[in-house]
């Protein structure tokens, strides 16, 4: 974990995420709290990542998403050095254990 985003202000954001129950839920909650800007962007990397980890080249990724090829290296570098973050969400979104 990043100790520079630990504080009071990001432990009641991430409270408020887990009290969410339902994907309609998440929609009106980030709808309130991004931009869509800033919401498509969060959506994009996590696509990213997604697709990185099942082994899609840039150029598939570039297609299906739309990122350009930094952002793909940006989150590339996330999923190889970052906090393992997306490592535990992606099974469990996968149905694994």
């Amino acid at each position: 974990m990043n100790n520079k985003l630990k504080d009071s202000n990001s432990d009641h954001l991430f409270q408020a995420i887990l009290a969410l129950r339902s994907i309609d839920e998440c929609y009106d909650f980030f709808e309130d709290l991004c931009t869509v800007a800033e919401f498509k962007a969060m959506a994009q990397r996590f696509e990213v990542a997604y697709k990185l980890s099942k082994g899609a080249s840039y150029q598939e990724i570039v297609d299906s998403t739309g990122a350009s090829t930094a952002t793909i290296s940006r989150v590339k570098r996330s999923l190889n050095y970052g906090s393992d973050g997306y490592a535990t969400v992606f099974p469990r979104i996968d149905g694994e254990k």
